[in-house]
């Protein structure tokens, strides 16, 4: 066996949290693309590629490969990195790797998801038939099918289909020999990382009863079923899938996006979280850690202040529809109508009559709003 490492992308900075994300058999770590690059905001996120798949040496494992084998080419590509203890998310397989480390090497895995996977694959006679078809016939005749396994119907991601039709047939088939001998069921009780279940609902490889298994035997597990979603869920719906790894990877929401809660109120913030796109991810996540996890907690002004001031420089700038929702904020914070008038009238000897007219307009408005 060849003493390369596994193929893998390193994103995010190399002082971040370490989190490893693991592929599903027949993938790359393109599967990761749309959830990765967000994730990276707050981690150093290590994608890789099973062997013979993507990127990684077919030689990497054999015939007769187990899923504890692949676990330790992990551990080995963790360990090249510098990486001594880490969060890990896996598909599937990757999912199965994740939870046999968890297992025999709780000391390395700080907190898990396992996504679309089992803790069994339905026994061992249907990946050995599909080992030995591999072997004998090739990749091609299986990728073809790849689109009814990953996906519901009508949605396809023809990378990774390309990904399966490259997949070196051998290594491929050491994949299913690792799938085929593979049951944690009766050690799960021993997993101690904190541990999220992500199923998808229309998932005919791995159902939701499999991760509710999973998640009735790990201890204090939690488990999200995803409508719409099927085997390959960070494909199909990556931002639900974002939005759950986030939210248990970084604990309990950070104290940012608690005090805008508490500021802005949780209709506001809600909705705004409705809206997020991995395009704009990265701006909410500024927002929370920067405005509201740093300047909004510091203690040097009272709430009542920031929001006099936040008044204030909204007005000057003409920022109207902001004004709004900070009227809103500033008497969630204390301040009177009556204040509120005083400070707006402030701004119109130091930003402008016209300026302050209008905000008069826009706070009066709010402020009827609040008294029906």
């Amino acid at each position: 066996m060849t003493d390369l490492l596994l193929n893998h992308r390193v994103e995010g900075s190399a002082s971040a949290p370490p989190l490893l994300l693991g592929p599903s058999l027949g993938t790359s770590y393109a599967l990761w693309d749309a959830v990765a690059p967000e994730l990276s905001i707050g981690h150093r996120v290590v994608r890789w590629d099973l062997p013979g798949h993507g990127g990684s040496a077919a030689d990497l494992i054999g015939p007769g490969a187990s899923v504890g084998d692949l676990a330790g080419l992990v551990l080995r590509l963790a360990d090249s990195l510098g990486v001594a203890r880490f969060a890990y998310a896996g598909v599937s397989l990757g999912g199965a790797v994740g939870l046999h480390l968890a297992v025999h090497h709780p000391d390395r895995v700080a907190s898990l998801a396992v996504i679309c996977s089992s803790a069994h694959f339905n026994g061992a006679k249907p990946w050995q038939e599909r080992a030995a078809l591999v072997r004998a016939e090739g990749l091609a005749g299986l990728a073809e099918g790849a689109n009814s396994r990953w996906f519901t119907a009508g949605f396809t991601v023809q990378r990774l289909v390309q990904d399966h039709r490259e997949a070196d047939p051998e290594a491929y088939a050491a994949c299913c020999d690792a799938l085929a001998a593979f049951d944690l069921r009766d050690r799960l009780t021993e997993i101690s990382a904190p541990t999220l279940l992500i199923a998808g609902r229309e998932d005919p490889a791995t159902p939701p009863v499999h991760l509710r298994e999973i998640a009735d035997a790990v201890p204090g597990a939690a488990l999200l079923e995803l409508p719409g979603a099927s085997h390959l869920a960070p494909v199909q719906c990556p931002e639900a899938v974002l939005t759950a790894l986030r939210t248990h990877f970084d604990g309990a929401a950070p104290r940012g996006m608690e005090v805008r809660r508490e500021v802005l109120g949780d209709t506001h913030v809600d909705r705004a979280q409705a809206r997020q796109t991995p395009f704009t991810a990265r701006f909410q996540d500024f927002i929370s850690r920067y405005a509201w996890g740093e300047i909004w907690t510091d203690p040097t002004l009272s709430r009542r202040e920031r929001s006099m001031i936040t008044l204030t420089a909204l007005v000057a700038h003409g920022h109207y529809d902001e004004l709004a929702m900070h009227v809103r904020a500033a008497r969630r914070n204390g301040l009177t109508p009556e204040e509120i008038g005083a400070v707006l009238l402030q701004t119109a000897v130091y930003c402008g009559v016209p300026a302050a007219n209008s905000a008069f307009a826009t706070a009066q408005r709010v402020l009827a709003e609040e008294e029906d």
